[in-house]
């Protein structure tokens, strides 16, 4: 469905329209069974996904995620069943909310609003969905989607609701104890973020800004790091030790050698979310040493 290897990214957000169509192009050329875009404040996932999936012919496009903290669950369910249609099969919906508390996020100015306990507010959201009336054409297949779980909780409502979850910012225990609670069945598609350079004192630098802004400016990924026994120390820094368990860095055997644990711990697909030096340019070139992983 998914494939084994896909791309997940933001650099997607920076580009003109007509060159994030000849980018998702090229990455379905380059043999990546699905592109991944997460959503903050560059497009809509919505409108990400008509380009995306404009733009190619074969290729799974997945939301990683839409944030239901910033869309009603009608907006969602009308827009995921229009991309079903259109696009039979090839489109996944990734849904999150960034909630472990019941407090709002504030983000440079901007409120996003709670919407209260995270599981919770989650199996409303897909319940509301799910009611909503269907006055359009049928598609040729359900719409299909998934999670991003990160706790024993939602992972199991994944399991439950969805094809299954999409944990992102997570080592490879993560991926042994979320098959563990998911069961045998469950779709169970990881982002692993990875910097391809060889030299590894700068890539080790890359790798830690990656984790420092997630471990200090992000709650619900700061509670699954302390669920893994992670501890204030290491957040701050951040260690050595929760750098290289969540980011693979160096040459392509190294970050193969991590999607193989992840696949050998559980995981279905692995989604390389590939951090350069230099964010204002998509990492094609990245994209491209990497493909052989596809293989």
């Amino acid at each position: 469905m998914l494939g084994k290897i896909g791309i997940w990214t933001f650099a997607l957000d920076a580009l003109p329209a007509s060159h994030v169509a000849e980018a998702a192009a090229e990455i379905e050329e380059l043999g990546y069974d699905t592109l991944w875009f997460g959503e903050g404040f560059g497009r809509d996932t919505v409108s990400q996904a008509w380009m995306t999936l404009s733009a190619t012919k074969h290729m799974t496009v997945a939301a990683g995620i839409a944030n239901i903290a910033l869309r009603d669950p009608i907006a969602m369910a009308t827009a995921e069943r229009a991309l079903n249609e259109a696009f039979p099969g090839r489109y996944l919906l990734g849904l999150g909310g960034h909630r472990v508390t019941d407090e709002s996020i504030q983000m440079d100015g901007y409120s996003i609003p709670s919407r209260g306990n995270a599981v919770r507010s989650m199996t409303e959201y897909l319940s509301a969905m799910d009611a909503i009336p269907m006055n359009a054409p049928s598609a040729a297949a359900p719409p299909r989607r998934v999670l991003a779980a990160l706790g024993p909780k939602m992972l199991a409502l994944a399991a439950e609701r969805t094809l299954g979850a999409h944990p992102y910012f997570v080592p490879v225990e993560h991926t042994h104890r979320a098959r563990e609670i998911m069961g045998p069945d469950a779709l169970l598609a990881v982002e692993q973020a990875v910097v391809l350079d060889y030299d590894l004192t700068r890539a080790r630098e890359v790798a830690a800004t990656h984790v420092g802004f997630y471990a200090q400016q992000a709650p619900h990924q700061a509670a699954s790091l302390r669920r893994l026994g992670f501890d204030d120390a290491d957040m701050s820094a951040p260690s050595r030790r929760m750098v290289d368990a969540i980011v693979a860095y160096g040459d392509a055997a190294t970050i193969a050698k991590r999607v193989n644990a992840h696949l050998d711990a559980g995981a279905d697909h692995v989604c390389l979310q590939v951090l350069t030096a230099d964010q204002d340019r998509p990492p094609m070139v990245e994209w491209r040493e990497l493909a052989h992983l596809t293989g």
